[in-house]
């Protein structure tokens, strides 16, 4: 894909909002090769996406977004903004702890081209994952969580994922409970597979949970990590129907499936900036 720089832009909704940006673009002779709007009725607030051909706009990002601030700034006293260059390398850190579908799907994905990131480390707090991990190239970094060193374990895990920099902190069924923080810390980057249909079966075992309660539909959600258990703000979500012969392993197994697209979906979306939160919920473009 050509180079493009992605503008993300969210304000209270008013008459003028999209003349304004377009009338901005137009000015630079920039051209528009994707562009998205939602106005939100019950927030009251205007959302936009716009993908612009890079190799139309006089300077680099820096620049823009200078320019760009002014305008934004002019349109709401209130307001959220970003412009991303896609020429820069995402970077995504994968937390692991034991079951091993999830990155073994990311891997893959990265190894065909197909999720065309760097993966700069996995970290998990079992050793389990190290080998298909190292198979691929990527330094696996084992930190265990014994129960009296949780937090020495989450600072030793914090300087991990900080070296690294990366745009996206992917729990691929990491089972530990990331502390306030850290979900402050990484706000906005942490993004968690959770292996339910959210709200229902948050916390531990939600297959067992579902079984127990005779569910016809279990599924999974992507969602951004925060400090409320499995409460973030969702960004995607699938279901896969049950029946009453099932058992929990076969849940489970089918359930994987789920987690595995839910997930990839979820991160391609932030990686290309698809994704805009507000308050705890999420406008994908």
């Amino acid at each position: 894909m050509t180079r493009r720089f992605v503008i993300t832009f969210g304000c209270p909704d008013r008459v003028g909002i999209v003349a304004g940006i377009s009338t901005f673009l137009a000015g630079l002779g920039a051209q528009i090769v994707e562009a998205a709007y939602h106005a939100d009725p019950d927030t009251g607030w205007f959302f936009t996406r716009q993908e612009i051909d890079a190799a139309t706009v006089p300077g680099d990002v820096a620049q823009l977004r200078e320019r760009f601030g002014a305008v934004a700034a002019g349109l709401s006293e209130e307001r959220d903004w970003r412009i991303v260059d896609t020429a820069e390398r995402r970077r995504v850190v994968i937390l692991v702890s034991k079951e091993g579908h999830c990155l073994y799907d990311i891997l893959g994905r990265v190894a065909s081209g197909e999720l065309d990131v760097d993966v700069p480390a996995v970290v998990g707090n079992h050793p389990d994952l190290a080998a298909i991990t190292q198979a691929h190239g990527i330094p696996f970094h084992h930190v265990p969580f014994p129960p009296d060193g949780k937090a020495a374990a989450f600072d030793r895990l914090r300087g991990l994922v900080d070296e690294a920099d990366p745009h996206a902190i992917v729990l691929a069924r990491f089972m530990q409970i990331v502390p306030a923080e850290l979900c402050t810390a990484w706000a906005g980057r942490a993004l968690n597979i959770h292996h339910s249909f959210l709200p229902s079966f948050i916390g531990a075992k939600p297959y067992h949970q579902a079984h127990r309660r005779g569910v016809k539909l279990i599924g999974a959600t992507c969602h951004y990590v925060t400090a409320e258990l499995d409460a973030g703000p969702i960004i995607e979500q699938d279901v896969i129907r049950v029946g009453h012969a099932d058992s929990i392993t076969d849940m489970v197994r089918r359930g994987r499936d789920i987690e595995k697209g839910v997930l990839a979906r979820g991160l391609r979306w932030h990686l290309e900036n698809r994704v805009l939160v507000h308050g705890n919920k999420t406008v994908v473009f």
